[in-house]
């Protein structure tokens, strides 16, 4: 079966996909790149009736009272992207959507980022849905990039005096004259407290909130509007309003640093070897970030000797993410993945995290203990609560399938030797003949070893992440004292 899989280009494609093959980790946009924002359509007076948290109603309710405003950013938007959306509706009138998909995605990847964060956050939540989009698709979108140039200093040094409520010069000893990275939703620079620590500042972008809501209006307008052709069977307001909640998230640096500190404190007792920047809450507000400047190179860059270590390090550290705290760093990346000089892991970016109910965190613990003791039955079963199985289907002609995936698995010395992404490739395949799918936190999963794996290989082709991995989930089975685990 493996062996015909690895002709299969689909799935081959899809793969890469999910570990990350095309993600792009660079510091600062392509030459030529412009985002546009709608700084020159915000309402002073009346900006703060829009909501901080995701409100669909209120943000329906602030936008239909500023029509010429919306009417304005319409117009940016079919300037940059008329010729997209006349063959997005033309496939629509024809019914050759699927077909069409890979075209229309990489020609939606190469205009999005001047579109603006909402469509750039999009497009990369999209890159990990293959219940969604094609795996060519996917892919294709996973080459985004969410560097745009940097905006005005001025601006830039205007919200920190707006946001922390004096001069940056009254507040640091010093910030760089430019920005050391930019991105849609801001950008950072180095700087240096008053008491002499190091330390980076990210400030956001003005005019972000207007463009995010704005935006997100006209889409879900757009939503609303394909529910009336049969032909689109993804509910895209649904869709969209699960992935905008989320969103809106990122856009409180407050709430980022308290994930960070969060995600710090969960780590510490067991994973020293894992470092995040520390948050000072007192000079982080909504739109500004203070965190402590981490001195490192990026773990896909370094040549160090430990590389192999700190990836299973690293590898670790979200599994204990998925199977213990719950808590999930939700942005996977090879940008976000540091060695500092005394050879720990620093994790970087907390804008974007993901709990993980107990409900699949049982439950996966559940299908590992189904694994080691082959009770396939139970496995399907497993797959259910876990989301890659509908309720209500006929597992019957699941189940033989998967004893086959889990036998091939498991030949040759048991759960110990295990290939995930072997394992992981041969759960996708499944997703092109049953009704069954790959959940987006499953994606994440896939994503974040995929990244750490290729990081390893580089340096040793004979890296197998099991070795570590394996006691981890051992232990982790055999000490939980959840009475749902003692059953």
């Amino acid at each position: 079966m493996r062996s015909s899989m690895e002709e299969n280009e689909q799935l081959k494609v899809l793969m890469a996909g999910f570990r990350g093959s095309n993600l792009d980790a660079s510091d600062f946009a392509s030459a030529g790149v412009r985002m546009q924002l709608v700084t020159d359509l915000q309402d002073q007076d009346l900006g703060a009736a829009l909501p901080l948290t995701y409100d669909p109603d209120a943000i329906n309710r602030y936008w239909n009272t500023r029509p010429t405003a919306v009417i304005t950013r319409i117009t940016q938007l079919l300037t940059i992207a008329g010729t997209f959306i006349g063959g997005l509706v033309s496939d629509l009138i024809a019914g050759c959507l699927k077909e069409n998909e890979v075209k229309r995605a990489i020609e939606l990847r190469d205009i999005v980022t001047s579109l603006g964060p909402a469509y750039i956050k999009l497009g990369q939540a999209l890159s990990i849905r293959p219940d969604i989009l094609s795996p060519a698709a996917m892919n294709e979108l996973q080459k985004l990039c969410d560097k745009v140039p940097s905006f005005d200093n001025t601006v830039a040094m205007q919200v920190i005096n707006d946001e922390l409520g004096a001069p940056w010069y009254e507040i640091y000893a010093d910030l760089t004259p430019e920005p050391i990275a930019a991105a849609s939703l801001g950008q950072v620079y180095k700087g240096r407290m008053k008491t002499g620590e190091e330390v980076a500042v990210k400030v956001q972008r003005p005019g972000v909130l207007e463009t995010v809501t704005v935006d997100l209006y006209i889409i879900r307008k757009l939503g609303l509007m394909l529910k009336r052709f049969p032909q689109v069977t993804t509910d895209v307001v649904a869709l969209l309003d699960e992935w905008a909640a989320r969103f809106f998230d990122e856009l409180d640096y407050v709430k980022e640093g308290q994930n960070a500190t969060l995600f710090a404190q969960q780590m510490a007792e067991d994973l020293p070897q894992v470092v995040v920047p520390k948050t000072y809450s007192q000079l982080t507000s909504r739109r500004v970030l203070t965190v402590s400047w981490l001195e490192g190179e990026k773990l896909s860059q370094s040549k160090a000797d430990d590389v192999g270590d700190l990836v299973n390090i690293g590898v670790i550290c979200y599994l204990k993410q998925l199977l213990d705290t719950g808590f999930f760093h939700a942005d996977p990346h090879p940008g976000n993945l540091i060695r500092t000089p005394d050879g720990r892991l620093a994790v970087l970016d907390f804008g974007l995290v993901t709990e993980v109910d107990d409900e699949i965190k049982y439950g996966m613990i559940e299908a590992i203990s189904h694994l080691i003791h082959r009770d396939y039955e139970a496995i399907v079963q497993d797959f259910v609560t876990l989301q890659f199985i509908p309720p209500g289907t006929n597992l019957k002609p699941i189940l033989p399938v998967l004893a086959k995936v889990f036998d091939q698995a498991l030949e040759g010395g048991g759960a110990k030797n295990i290939n995930f992404q072997e394992l992981a490739s041969d759960l996708a395949q499944i997703t092109f003949d049953y009704p069954f799918r790959i959940p987006p936190y499953f994606a994440l999963i896939i994503r974040a070893i995929g990244v750490l794996e290729g990081i390893a290989l580089v340096g040793d082709p004979e890296f197998a992440l099991v070795d570590e991995a394996y006691p981890y989930i051992a232990k982790r089975l055999l000490t939980d004292n959840s009475p749902r685990l003692q059953v």
